[in-house]
């Protein structure tokens, strides 16, 4: 997942975030994350939609 990085890398990575942000907005930015998430998911399951649906149409007019 995390691809060549070790487990002392990902500490420092952590570390380094709490530094940045604080204790206090990491919370806050995990709920964004998720909601940006979750709303990107959305809109491709749309867009896959919407072409299965065009493709579909087209094969019914052929």
């Amino acid at each position: 997942m995390f691809g060549n990085l070790g487990a002392t890398e990902i500490i420092l990575i952590v570390l380094a975030i709490l530094l940045l942000f604080g204790a206090k907005k990491i919370p806050e930015l995990a709920r964004g994350i998720g909601k940006g998430m979750k709303e990107f998911k959305k809109a491709v399951k749309e867009v896959e939609e919407d072409i299965k649906l065009d493709d579909e149409d087209d094969k019914n007019k052929q």
